[in-house]
């Protein structure tokens, strides 16, 4: 069950029906496992149907800071009717088993192969009106918190701002910004003179050469479930570094997962393949079976 917010987790849910249309079905009447991919939107559907089913709900991440006693009480209400819980990583696993007894299966998120490939450096800037000389360090997420421009911390846009005021003397600096809510990061680096381009919502295929076009991308989150850039980055052969969140310690080059933004580090070539050998692991032709197993034994 998608949320319907025209965000990463429909995409997950529209990229699971293409490739196992014979297993899945939105009705969930003819469910035999109901999937919450977005736990947010449990209550979307009737506890009767949850009561009669078996269900397994994803928790992409917690940030403690935020997760109140209304929360923690929320959680444990919806916690009945639940069956077993699907985690993206190590991390949040440990915060989930504080909370429940109830099962607690670890699964990465996938990248789809038709989506995300690598393509001509040069050819993606030219389409996407960027200069060709300058060195372009990538974010394309929604870091601000809700009809404010204050950071949404967890994101962390203050360390990735961070990170360019560091580096912009030493590169010569163009930032691409991808995503929405992105009001906080854009305040930075108007104030801090550092030419960017925001490009809004980018369709699959700009976001693909958007990824090519960068020479870095940067994850500076706090918290985080994957992030999908990770794999996304990876996949498409561009330099990415990362502070060790969510996925970054299962798909990542070592020398690729630095603290940012007190270490300065711009990943060698050698770093980046390395990604896209460990990247393979998660194509979605594949790594579905993971998914299907973990289905089958709650069924």
């Amino acid at each position: 069950m998608a949320p319907n917010e025209d965000w990463i987790c429909d995409r997950i849910s529209s990229e699971w029906s293409k490739y196992n249309y014979d297993i899945t079905t939105d009705k969930v009447e003819d469910a035999d496992v109901i999937w919450l991919l977005a736990g947010w939107c449990w209550n979307h559907i009737p506890q009767s149907i949850l009561k009669s089913k078996k269900s397994i709900l994803t928790i992409h991440h917690i940030v403690p800071e935020k997760f109140t006693q209304q929360k923690h009480q929320e959680f444990v209400f919806r916690d009945q009717f639940i069956d077993a819980y699907h985690v993206p990583n190590s991390k949040t696993a440990s915060l989930v088993k504080q909370l429940t007894k109830k099962p607690i299966y670890i699964a990465g998120y996938w990248y789809d192969p038709d989506m995300w490939f690598d393509e001509p450096k040069d050819e993606c800037r030219e389409i996407l009106n960027l200069p060709i000389d300058k060195f372009i360090v990538g974010s394309f997420q929604r870091d601000s918190e809700g009809g404010t421009r204050n950071p949404k911390l967890e994101k962390g846009p203050d360390l990735f701002c961070d990170y360019l005021e560091k580096i912009k003397d030493s590169v010569d600096l163009h930032v691409l910004l991808g995503g929405w809510r992105r009001e906080y990061v854009i305040d930075r680096l108007s104030h801090s003179n550092i030419k960017y381009t925001f490009i809004e919502k980018a369709s699959i295929e700009q976001l693909r050469m958007m990824y090519n076009a960068c020479d870095l991308y940067v994850v500076g989150s706090r918290f985080e479930g994957g992030p999908q850039a990770i794999l996304e980055a990876s996949s498409t052969n561009t330099p990415i570094i990362s502070r060790d969140v969510g996925i970054a310690s299962d798909v990542l080059d070592p020398y690729c997962i630095i603290d940012i933004p007190k270490q300065i580090w711009f990943p060698e070539q050698t770093s980046t393949g390395q990604n896209y050998k460990n990247v393979q692991k998660y194509n979605i032709m594949n790594y579905k079976n993971t998914y299907i197993e973990i289905f089958e034994r709650i069924k």
